[in-house]
């Protein structure tokens, strides 16, 4: 028995409304839950070029750790006195400088906080270019 004789058959059809509808909720969901990193930011002094002008070169500034936290700005010991005597050794050290490159040369074994210790006082002082010294490992 045929029942539906008289009826004419309809073709299947993908609805998209709601197939958009669940796509901008996982949009929504992965908008909100996504954490945005904010990484600090380096200052970084860019060279500038200029054709007539020229730059006379910086001396850098070496300051010396060991292991027992003994430290020396270009070659002469000194004695921690606490971090605003090391940055006023820096800017003894550093003479007419505007911004001079600190190099921290630091013993393996030095503690963190002796090297973090010079990175505070060159801040004080008002230097922001540090640099580290490495050595290549031989094999």
């Amino acid at each position: 028995m045929n029942f539906q004789r008289g009826r004419t058959r309809e073709e299947p059809e993908i609805n998209l409304i709601p197939m958009i509808d669940v796509l901008l909720v996982i949009l929504i969901f992965l908008m909100v839950t996504t954490s945005y990193a904010k990484f600090s930011e380096l200052q970084i002094n860019l060279p500038q070029a200029g054709g007539d002008a020229t730059v006379a070169e910086a001396k850098p500034i070496n300051v010396a750790v060991d292991a027992s936290e003994h430290y020396a700005v270009d070659n002469q010991t000194i004695s921690f006195n606490g971090v605003e005597a090391l940055a006023a050794s820096l800017k003894k050290a550093a003479g007419d400088q505007t911004d001079p490159t600190i190099v921290i040369n630091a013993d393996a074994k030095t503690p963190h906080q002796a090297v973090v210790n010079v990175m505070e006082a060159a801040r004080l002082a008002g230097y922001g270019r540090i640099t580290f010294t490495t050595q290549n490992q031989s094999k």
